[in-house]
């Protein structure tokens, strides 16, 4: 940060409380270190991989703390109402003459830095957001723009040297404790560059043999020439949808990526961190609570050849694309610095329409300090958008359909040729109507036309689910489903459908918050010939959409089950589990009718129960608005839950086999466990922790000496209701507090849990499996 002088106006930072959240305080900077008041700040370092080496810079003489010593590679505080990101990479630009892009950035921990200096006059209790910088090389010490008043000099040294410094409290380095937070620093670097290669590729080995290789075959005997024909180009657009789902998860996530798969015949480790990132879509693994398995070393190298003064000889700064190890739970839908409190102070500050884009599925959410940082750093290659609305505020939305725009215009061709093909008129209006909404933003149209497709070709395509947005639940990810329809197994779900309104009425809720107009919900049952986009890590085996709440309240919601994925599950996955963990007695109980038509019956249930509501203040609001984050894993319990006891209704009812009664309770008590293995990241996961932990509470699930598993029939039922009249209530009251105490209290990893994911570790039985796709593998041959 530049010194204050005295004709420039004094540099004033948001006044932060105890645990760094805002008070809405801002306060000139000496007022703040005289008062000890606590702030932001960030940290740069800069690391080379070849020498293992770290820069750090010599603090100029005229500082008013630490004057001389040596110090962080680059450093300074957030301004009021700036962002850490930014100032981050600002403070490199003024201070090292480095001008780097965000992706080179790393934000590894904060740091609470509070002490005393100058006799007591500067008092420093800061909040430090720490990040890191990795380059291939060092950076050549000519090719650096020193700022005089702020650093003196700059030098590498060894991470190991530089941490023995500091740990005997050397008086030529500014003092870190390298035994308290701050040795995290070292820790991480060491980690990674110290790593064990055989280890780690046992324990990359292991993360892949939870997933079961399965073929998906389909029958393509009633599809017409034509839409064969159209599947090439319905498959080509699906590809699409996985470009632009690897940049909605990260924006370095692309590049590392195809840098992963170019590298992925250089040694058998890295072929196995391609195969597990294949079925992650990220560095992140879905199934250990989206713990990285990758970092930032494995990444990819970029090269930027105007970074730095040049230096005759020097091709220029190569650095690694940086993600990191903590998955951001904004994913790349707002600003990776971007907080809750940020947020809605923007949108209270906006007009209704902003709010209603700010909170839509279809936008993400930007900075115009980045666009204006980007815009002075990289003038020639910035293009022009639409950020600036008059708003004080730094953050702004944009439209999937300008933010992906490239993507987009590719894919809304595909689907124009493929519905030009398509021999069913349904189909040929979806399509048309999809690849316009690609290009408009406007996607109701085409969801009812999705609705609507009667097609023996069934293709599902475009921004649907919001569980990547970990923030809010907000954002909409791509995705593709294709599949072929099995016109018998369609034909046999009618009965679910038309008993919406029914069980809508009859659900274990307050009559003044049941809906008089729940609209019948087709359902259609495909054997998935591909899909792409958002299917990362466990794969779903059915769908209830549009998520969109308009639609949901005007037309009610269809179902597509997936039935060759249901089947894969329940040989591969859910009979071993019930073999191992079902009382002996009950698992003959445990069959595929039952796990079938419960997956059916939870995706009927997400059509029923509170999506509009009206608060308590009397404001009009969705659940999804009020519970933001918690909704998705509240939802998923909803739809278990209330599933289980609409089928005991419709049993009940006479329009279901009797049959069904005990075989449906042990199935899904099986399936707990199977859902479970998730992690509880996962929005299944978390609900079905809270389903289970909620029956064995209640005595519906009994955990037997052998360490097996049972359903009380005599209990089950009751246990059920109570948890669906608790969920739908909070939903239909928008409580927000009350979800979170639920999932907290319930949602969790207990001790019955532990003893069945402990037994099916020992015998490992798969937790989920990856499709491989031979019958378009087959099409695609044909035509090359």
């Amino acid at each position: 940060m530049a010194e204050v002088d005295a004709h420039t106006q004094e540099e004033f930072f948001d006044v932060l409380t105890k645990t760094g959240q805002k008070t809405g305080v801002s306060k000139p900077r000496g007022d703040v270190h005289r008062d000890g008041d606590y702030h932001r700040a960030v940290h740069v370092w800069i690391f080379a991989e070849s020498t293992q080496e770290l820069l750090i810079q010599r603090r100029a003489d005229c500082k008013d703390s630490w004057a001389g010593l040596w110090d962080i590679s680059s450093a300074g505080h957030i301004s009021a109402g700036d962002s850490s990101l930014i100032t981050a990479r600002r403070e490199l630009q003024e201070e090292l003459g480095v001008t780097l892009p965000k992706d080179a950035f790393e934000m590894i921990f904060v740091f609470l830095q509070e002490c005393v200096t100058n006799d007591g006059n500067f008092i420093n209790n800061e909040f430090n957001d720490v990040y890191l910088v990795t380059t291939v090389d060092p950076i050549p010490l000519e090719a650096f723009t020193l700022q005089e008043t702020e650093v003196s000099a700059v030098k590498y040294i060894s991470y190991e040297e530089y941490r023995s410094l500091l740990a005997k409290e050397d008086l030529d380095y500014v003092p870190y404790d390298v035994n308290g937070e701050y040795g995290q620093l070292f820790d991480i670097i060491a980690r990674r560059y110290k790593e064990n290669t055989i280890a780690r590729s046992l324990s990359l080995q292991k993360q892949l043999q939870r997933y079961a290789p399965v073929s998906l075959s389909a029958e393509l005997t009633g599809l017409t020439d034509a839409d064969r024909e159209a599947l090439v180009l319905l498959i080509k657009a699906a590809a699409i949808m996985d470009e632009i789902f690897y940049l909605q998860v990260w924006y370095s996530n692309p590049v590392l990526q195809d840098w992963l798969k170019e590298h992925a015949d250089a040694s058998q480790l890295d072929k196995l961190k391609w195969m597990y990132y294949v079925i992650n879509k990220s560095p992140w693994s879905s199934l250990d609570e989206n713990e990285a398995f990758l970092t930032t070393a494995d990444s990819a190298i970029k090269l930027l050849p105007e970074a730095t003064r040049p230096v005759t000889g020097w091709k220029g700064l190569e650095y690694k694309a940086a993600f990191p190890l903590l998955k951001p739970p904004g994913a790349n839908f707002y600003p990776p610095d971007m907080d809750k409190v940020e947020f809605e102070l923007w949108k209270s500050s906006v007009t209704e329409d902003q709010q209603q884009a700010a909170t839509g599925f279809f936008t993400v959410i930007k900075r115009h300090s980045e666009f204006s940082l980007d815009s002075s750093l990289y003038s020639s290659t910035v293009s022009s958008t639409n950020h600036s609305v008059g708003s004080t505020h730094d953050l702004y939305s944009v439209p999937f359909s300008q933010e992906y725009n490239s993507s987009l215009t590719r894919a809304a061709e595909f689907l124009h040729k493929a519905g030009d093909l398509a021999s069913s008129p349904s189909l040929k209006r979806f399509l048309h109507s999809k690849a316009d909404a690609f290009l408009s933003n406007d996607y109701y149209d085409s969801d009812i036309a999705w609705m609507e497709l009667d097609s023996k070709l069934d293709v599902t395509i475009g921004p649907y689910e919001t569980y990547e947005d970990a923030l809010f639940g907000y954002k909409a990810t791509f995705e593709a489903f294709i599949g072929v329809r099995d016109d018998k197994a369609t034909a046999q779900l009618k009965l679910f459908g038309d008993n919406l309104q029914v069980l809508e009425q009859n659900l274990p809720l307050d009559n003044a918050y049941k809906s008089k107009d729940v609209i019948s919900a087709p359902i259609r049952v495909i054997d998935l010939l591909y899909n792409a986009g958002d299917v990362k890590g466990p794969q779903t085996v059915a769908f209830n959409l549009p998520n969109d709440e308009r639609i949901v309240k005007d037309r009610g919601t269809s179902m597509v089950m997936l039935k060759n994925i249901s089947e894969a599950k329940f040989k591969h996955i859910l009979q071993p589990i019930a073999d191992v963990c079902i009382t002996k007695e009950q698992q003959e109980l445990v069959d595929f009718e039952s796990f079938f038509t419960h997956t059916i019956c939870h995706e009927c249930c997400h059509g029923i129960g509170p999506h509009s509501i009206t608060l308590p203040n009397g404001r009009k609001s969705t659940v999804r608005l009020e519970l933001q984050e918690l909704h998705s894993a509240l939802e998923e319990a909803k739809a278990d839950i209330v599933g289980l006891w609409a089928l005991k209704f419709l049993i009940h009812k006479d329009l279901l086999p009797k049959s069904l009664l005990k075989s449906m309770y042990v199935s899904f008590l099986a399936g707990c466990f199977r859902s479970v293995r998730f992690g509880l990241e996962e929005a299944h996961g978390k609900g079905q922790a809270l389903q289970f932990n909620w029956l064995y509470e209640e005595g519906a699930f009994i955990l037997n000496p052998e360490d097996t598993f049972s359903v009380d029939f005599t209990k089950v039922e009751g246990a059920v209701e109570s948890l669906s009249r608790e969920i739908l209530t909070i939903q239909a009251k928008g409580d927000k507090e009350a979800a979170n105490l639920l999932l907290q209290k319930h949602g969790k990893l207990t001790d019955p849990l532990k003893v069945a994911l402990q037994r099916l570790n020992k015998i490992q039985v798969p937790v989920d499996i990856v499709p491989t796709f031979s019958v378009v593998d087959k099409i695609l041959e044909q035509r090359r």
